[in-house]
């Protein structure tokens, strides 16, 4: 993966594929502790401890398909190639967390990559799911909260091609808003 906006879209993927109704994507950027935690929580079915100590393994996968399962395994090295590390938390029934953080400014850190269209493709491919992305940079933050679009737009869906547009446009201009914070 070449930027960390595919990392985390690797890793929502799953959240619904493990039957998450809700997505919460925090990526918050605090450049005085030159620190970048990327944290993704689900609500969906969650994983048994055995399982969760065991899913960083590249040869663990619930998939039937095939028999490798390189995503998280993929971030983590991303998290550690930065000076950070990869966690992962789950309970059966409660859903999961994945947290990555690294060093905000290390030379090997993946460039954030367009979250905006990360979240355009999540969004239009399950409008059905509610998903936050919250995007922090020391003082500043931006949210983005689908239920509240939802309740806004009534009867529209989210997956329209017009509000996907207008999605794409107001997460560009959140996070150019809190990039301003960076100083």
């Amino acid at each position: 993966m070449e930027d960390l906006s595919l990392h985390i879209l690797d890793v929502a993927e799953n959240c619904i594929t493990a039957g998450a109704s809700l997505v919460e994507i925090t990526v918050e950027e605090d450049v005085a502790e030159d620190k970048l935690v990327i944290t993704v929580r689900d609500n969906g079915r969650g994983m048994d401890p055995d399982f969760v100590s065991r899913v960083l393994d590249p040869f663990t996968t619930t998939r039937t398909t095939r028999k490798v399962g390189l995503g998280l395994s993929l971030f983590q090295q991303s998290a550690q190639e930065a000076d950070g590390d990869l966690s992962v938390e789950s309970a059966l029934g409660v859903g999961t967390t994945v947290t990555a953080s690294m060093r905000h400014s290390h030379i090997d850190r993946k460039p954030m990559g367009d979250m905006a269209e990360t979240m355009v493709t999540l969004i239009e491919g399950n409008p059905e799911i509610d998903f936050v992305y919250t995007h922090r940079r020391n003082n500043r933050e931006y949210v983005l909260d689908t239920r509240e679009l939802r309740a806004d737009l009534e009867e529209l869906p989210l997956n329209n091609p017009g509000i996907l547009q207008l999605i794409r446009d107001n997460v560009k201009e959140g996070i150019d808003e809190v990039a301003k914070g960076l100083t």
